[in-house]
């Protein structure tokens, strides 16, 4: 579980209860025709702009990659392909026909060395494998990101609803204030929805998606390199521009994937 996600969820919604709690009385927060409408007008809205499936599997595939995806470490994956070059050269690619890879899309490709399939319809099966997950994962950011746009402008529609009604009872000075409190409300919940929940979901999904794409690269020229025998000293160096500068040196083949 990824618990960044968790924690930051927990965190602010304690934060906000704890003002509202502390500062006034509760009561005045609770508004379920506002909360309706905030809720039920993002909804439709995202239905309206997707396919009902892709807006089922958008939120599957979000919350899927939000609370629970955990990337494998790039020098983990560096180490794995340093360990199964060093043997491909050693005992030549049939060696690696049982050792242990975590990771399926790595062993996808692994497998396909073994079996003596022409390099090019490895890289392209890979490469193609590689921007349909990378699609899948970017249907659901633009699911939450479109809910973190809508959400707030619905919030804004349901204070109009609520001025509307308030001016509508301009006779009655004593129901003006609490009146404008309930119309204000609906902003609230439009406002805390996105910038808590909609918006920083579509945040966590375009980071993680960023580094799906980076080592599902990665492992696609660690692929490439064991399959063209690739020494496992160059391999490293050309395995190594995907990291940062600060990681690069000192990876050896005992860093594999837990």
């Amino acid at each position: 579980m990824d618990l960044a996600t968790l924690l930051g969820l927990v965190i602010g919604t304690v934060l906000i209860a704890l003002s509202i709690v502390t500062s006034s009385n509760v009561d005045i927060y609770l508004n379920l025709p506002g909360l309706l409408l905030v809720v039920g007008g993002t909804g439709a809205s995202a239905l309206i702009k997707f396919r009902i499936q892709s807006f089922f599997v958008g939120l599957k595939e979000g919350f899927a990659t939000a609370f629970f995806d955990r990337n494998d470490n790039p020098r983990e994956i560096i180490g794995l392909a340093n360990r199964l070059s060093r043997i491909a050269r050693r005992n030549g690619l049939l060696g690696l026909e049982d050792e242990p890879i975590p990771n399926p899309f790595f062993a996808k490709g692994v497998q396909m060395c073994v079996d003596g399939s022409a390099p090019e319809f490895i890289q392209e099966v890979l490469t193609k494998e590689m921007y349909l997950s990378i699609y899948r994962k970017q249907v659901g950011e633009k699911v939450f990101r479109a809910m973190g746009d809508s959400a707030p402008a619905f919030g804004m529609i349901g204070t109009l609803v609520g001025l509307v009604a308030m001016l509508n009872n301009l006779d009655d000075p004593s129901k003006l204030g609490p009146g404008m409190a309930i119309a204000l409300l609906t902003t609230f919940y439009g406002a805390l929805m996105a910038q808590l929940f909609f918006l920083p979901m579509a945040e966590k999904l375009a980071m993680k998606t960023e580094e799906l794409e980076n080592n599902m690269s990665l492992i696609i020229d660690s692929v490439m390199g064991i399959y063209n025998g690739m020494n496992p000293q160059v391999l490293d160096e050309l395995l190594e521009t995907y990291l940062p500068e600060y990681q690069r040196g000192g990876i050896t083949m005992t860093e594999e994937i837990d």
